[in-house]
């Protein structure tokens, strides 16, 4: 290496370092912040957010630009676009959030022991949590909410491709902490798109205590392959809905059109359906012109293409496949046995659901498809934080340890056993 490269590495290793430090040490006093400085931080920034709606749709404007210039995807850029609307729903979000009960110090499971101590656990903080994110501007507002709330100090990572809108967020954060009376250091918003950030960022376990990617899955698998710290994750969206043929069909079409076309460049978007084969010839012919209509490529079985004359034979890559795109994947199946073997085949553990009127088949449905996320007469596009009562979310998670599905406040937490005596010894 040389001498250039090996001071670049120095400083990007002392910067984060530096970053990681004071994390840790704000980190304690947000940790035993009291309830309403966390709430009052949360509803002063959502107040910043709305006063600074032109400053923050101007800096956006600029991200745009210059992803259109170095031309992004169509889904990256939805997803880099903010609104007046969607500056809304992020103040929204950081008052749902403060409104809600916080976790933070709550005692459960309390019980005498024969011994005559008392034994139960509390839930805490888990400290640091660095965030790692492409695109989306909102997340930067959405964590800072979440992480502030179950009393964690946050370092957030946002992609280059939205640095002007993650500065003109982080000054509002910066202004909600400040009237609170919270230290700025709780949430840190790294400025500098330097990709060696990450590296340092995701190995720094003395000071970082989780790691949460959202984005691509190069991202995702690169963090998860590399980290020294532990990684709350999901790596794809491949999302089914499995019409029964004890489905109501008009219920079926609507569910099943709402969540392929309601928005492409999402996670929860359905990616591929599952139709059983008594009524495919009921169910196809309509739903494959309203997708065609809206512009939706179908790709499709032997039997979909019987069907739904014209469309792409799907390949075996395209079960597999996140499109966040207007493309889906049809097959049809034998039954609901079937559907269920090809979502544990082919599926990513995210969100599956199936569309039935027959409440016995509804409950193995929702008992035997391991996701994160299972549904019954709802389209998979439900599965979202604020859907869910969370305020905000700061990821979906597919992990099965610490939190799975979408991770609100009680997911950035953890629990401590305590033992109460009263100059108990054990003998």
């Amino acid at each position: 290496m040389s001498d250039m490269n090996q001071n670049m590495t120095n400083a990007v290793e002392a910067y984060v370092t530096a970053i990681g430090q004071r994390a840790r040490a704000a980190s304690r006093i947000v940790g035993r912040a009291e309830t309403c400085a966390k709430d009052a931080a949360l509803l002063a920034i959502a107040d910043a957010l709305e006063a600074a709606e032109t400053t923050l749709l101007a800096e956006n404007r600029l991200d745009l630009d210059a992803g259109r210039a170095a031309g992004l995807e169509p889904a990256l850029l939805d997803r880099l676009e903010m609104t007046p609307k969607s500056v809304k729903v992020m103040a929204q979000g950081l008052r749902e959030v403060a409104a809600q009960t916080d976790p933070v110090g709550e005692i459960t499971d309390l019980k005498y022991r024969p011994s005559g101590i008392q034994v139960g656990r509390m839930r805490i903080p888990l400290g640091v949590i660095g965030i790692i994110y492409e695109s989306r501007p909102n997340v930067t507002a959405d964590a800072a909410a979440l992480c502030l709330k179950a009393g964690n100090a946050a370092i957030l990572r946002g992609g280059s491709e939205a640095l002007h809108s993650n500065r003109a967020l982080a000054t509002c954060i910066q202004q909600g902490l400040a009237i609170a009376g919270l230290p700025a250091d709780a949430v840190q918003v790294i400025d500098t798109t330097d990709r060696a950030v990450v590296g340092a960022l995701i190995r720094m376990a003395e000071y970082v205590d989780v790691i949460v990617p959202r984005g691509g899955k190069g991202l995702i698998e690169r963090i998860s392959r590399e980290a020294r710290v532990p990684v709350i994750k999901h790596l794809d969206g491949v999302c089914h809905v499995y019409i029964d043929d004890r489905a109501d069909l008009e219920k079926a079409i609507v569910v099943a059109y709402n969540a392929k076309t309601q928005r492409y460049g999402t996670c929860n978007t359905l990616e591929t359906l599952l139709v059983a084969q008594g009524i495919a010839d009921r169910v196809l012919p309509p739903l494959g012109r309203m997708y065609q209509e809206q512009g939706v490529e179908l790709r499709g079985c032997a039997r979909t293409r019987d069907l739904l004359p014209g469309i792409t034979a799907a390949t075996e890559e395209d079960w597999y496949e996140e499109y966040l795109a207007p493309i889906l994947a049809i097959r049809v199946v034998k039954d609901m046995d079937e559907a269920m073997e090809h979502i544990a085949h082919y599926g990513s553990a995210h969100t599956d659901a199936i569309i039935t009127e027959d409440y016995s088949r509804a409950r193995r449905f929702l008992r035997e498809v391991d996701s994160s996320s299972v549904m019954v007469n709802a389209s998979t596009r439900f599965a979202d934080g604020g859907e869910y009562g969370l305020g905000a979310e700061v990821g979906i998670s597919t992990n099965k340890l610490h939190a799975r599905g979408p991770v609100g406040v009680e997911g950035l937490t953890t629990q401590k056993f305590i033992v109460l005596g009263d100059g108990h010894i054990r003998r």
